[in-house]
């Protein structure tokens, strides 16, 4: 009986990390890859979108450590990066941008996940 237990443990266990794992969140440096070949950015646009992300992702760190109630102080930090990500970018590449977001936002409501999709 106890071995049995001991399996059943130890499959949960590798079930949470592979799922947990599978729920991680882009790296800037794919974020921006991925955006640099779906907007066509310029390497000066690429930098300062670089500087934008890796400054939200110290910012959701320090939340994180800090713990509270992270979901409601993330939404206006994310709406902050978008706003200064589309300053960035031309009006053409802010409107794909906001069609890019709309869709993953519409994907993650439909149980899609969160993640970028290759089309």
């Amino acid at each position: 009986m106890k071995k049995i237990m001991m399996i059943c443990l130890f499959l949960l266990g590798i079930s949470a990390v592979s799922f947990a794992q599978g729920r991680q969140r882009m790296s800037t440096a794919d974020r921006v890859k991925a955006m640099k070949e779906s907007l066509k950015l310029s390497d000066d646009q690429v930098t300062k979108i670089t500087a934008i992300y890796d400054g939200q992702t110290k910012s959701m760190d320090s939340l994180r450590t800090a713990g509270g109630d992270i979901r409601t102080q993330m939404r206006p930090m994310m709406q902050a990066t978008n706003d200064k990500v589309k300053a960035v970018l031309t009006p053409e590449q802010a409107a794909a941008y906001q069609k890019q977001m709309d869709e993953a936002r519409a994907q993650r409501q439909n149980g899609g996940g969160g993640g970028q999709s290759n089309k």
